[in-house]
């Protein structure tokens, strides 16, 4: 089969593989990886380096699928490309006890990088990986750490608050290592999104510092030519508009907002594999073409794993033990600044005292705050900033972007090599609620520093005042919550 219909074979297997699984579960979201099929084929048969036989090997390509209610588009990119998602999982979707759940958030040994179910979090948290690889890279050299971030993104991403602080982030420093597809099928849950959405989105990332560019999602040679011209900018982060229609092929459902979340059943299922020509049974039918399509499309990912392997062995000393030492860091003791019994010290300011000693011992240690790093004395080097031109500085400058600060540090943990952590007011966890429960879904080990945690002083007001948040937090499964008293319970915690 000639290589233009075996690449349109593969979009429509997609297509069926996510009107099936829906239709088995009676629940989920069929219309979005119909409307990005050919968007993901594409992007992973053209361009995506990853290896389905070590989905973890760390100079992988990230693939962040923030609209994550369209899971089955990722499931199918993951059985088909030969990472170990089955197609029983995918029979089983979104039941009880099976790997292929409705809104998953992460496991990198089954290629699930980070895909999430609230909204803006992926896209924020995509803007934290692409932070990680200009840090690592700039510390170890591109001949250790040289690869991308790519994303799905939504209508529903790019309206939540979360990523527009994040979009700002990535503009102003310039990550242009970071690529956005953006699913722009004008529908949402509740219909058109012209009901409540207006703006130019490329004219808004553009004075956020973006490139952007504006194809029809379905035409894949378009594109291509717009990836290769992303791939091509790397003083900004892209934004690819990809104009599409949601249920895409569906002789009724397509362009409907009941296609966002609903089965489109047994009919206008039959009826669209009709209109394809695709088998309409047996259900969850793939030719084995498709799999030898997306098969030799990894052979890509597997050369440049091998590559990367072979630079590892050969790298300079000095940058290959600085490497072994970000992804298997030793357990450290600290010995602090030599507190005196008695001494009258905040414990922000004694947890200040030892970011130096951390940072020493602790070459992944990096991250910021939301703007009050004179008060919460979160400081690893002074005067030296994570910039454009210093990319191996340790220090974040996240400017008052709680909400953004909070997913980038989670995008900075799991993307790994690094330590990260984010500081703020204790009050304003609120701001960043979303990630540090993501975090703790996730098990990503994200810092969170919170300093003027007292109930007691009341000079800024009732909302300056964390009341309930230490039980709240408390309260949040698997967030390690630690509060130390005195300068010693510092060095401790």
């Amino acid at each position: 089969m000639p290589e233009n219909q075996v690449e349109e074979l593969a979009v429509n297997t997609i297509k069926a593989l996510a009107m099936d699984a829906v239709e088995a579960a009676q629940s989920g979201h069929p219309g979005m990886p119909m409307g990005m099929a050919d968007i993901a084929v594409v992007l992973w048969s053209k361009y995506l380096q990853v290896d389905p036989g070590d989905p973890t090997w760390p100079d992988r390509d990230r693939f962040v699928l923030s609209n994550g209610h369209g899971s089955m588009l990722l499931y199918s990119l993951l059985h088909l490309s030969g990472f170990p998602i089955s197609l029983d999982q995918i029979r089983n979707f979104r039941q009880w006890g099976s790997h292929t759940e409705g809104h998953p958030e992460i496991d990198q040994e089954a290629g699930i990088e980070m895909t999430t179910g609230p909204l803006g979090q992926g896209f924020a948290t995509g803007v934290g990986m692409a932070i990680a690889e200009a840090h690592l890279r700039a510390r170890v050299g591109s001949e250790i750490v040289d690869h991308r971030t790519f994303g799905f993104v939504s209508d529903g991403d790019l309206m939540e608050g979360v990523s527009a602080e994040a979009a700002s982030i990535a503009g102003h420093l310039g990550l242009g290592r970071l690529i956005y597809f953006y699913d722009d099928n004008d529908i949402s849950i509740d219909g058109s999104t012209d009901i409540t959405y207006s703006e130019s989105v490329p004219a808004r990332f553009e004075a956020q510092g973006w490139h952007t560019v504006t194809v029809d999602g379905h035409d894949r040679e378009a594109i291509s030519d717009a990836i290769e011209e992303a791939l091509a900018e790397d003083q900004k982060p892209s934004l690819i508009v990809c104009r599409t229609h949601i249920a895409h092929g569906a002789p009724n459902a397509q362009d409907t907002a009941e296609s966002h979340g609903s089965p489109l059943g047994a009919e206008e299922i039959e009826a669209t594999k009709e209109r394809m020509g695709y088998p309409v049974e047996p259900k969850f039918h793939v030719d084995p073409q498709v799999y030898e399509f997306f098969d030799t499309a990894m052979n890509r990912g597997r050369e440049a794993h091998k590559a990367w392997s072979e630079r590892l062995s050969s790298a300079d000393g000095e940058a290959k033990e600085l490497w072994e030492s970000l992804q298997d860091p030793a357990r450290v003791e600290l010995e602090g600044p030599g507190f005196e019994v008695g001494e009258s010290l905040a414990t922000r300011a004694s947890s200040g005292k030892l970011f130096a000693e951390i940072a020493e011992k602790v070459p992944g240690f990096l991250g910021g705050a939301a703007d009050l790093v004179a008060s919460t004395k979160t400081v690893i080097e002074k005067g030296r900033l994570f910039t454009k031109d210093d990319r191996a500085a340790r220090d974040l400058a996240f400017g008052i972007r709680e909400h953004a600060m909070g997913a980038a540090v989670n995008g900075m943990a799991v993307h790994g090599g690094l330590r990260p952590y984010g500081a703020t007011f204790f009050v304003f966890s609120d701001y960043m609620r979303a990630s540090v429960r993501l975090s703790a879904l996730m098990r990503a080990p994200s810092i969170w520093v919170y300093t003027h945690d007292s109930v007691f002083l009341g000079e800024d007001g009732p909302t300056h005042q964390p009341i309930e948040h230490l039980a709240s937090l408390r309260a949040m499964p698997d967030l390690w919550v630690i509060r130390p008293a005195d300068a010693n319970e510092v060095i401790s915690a």
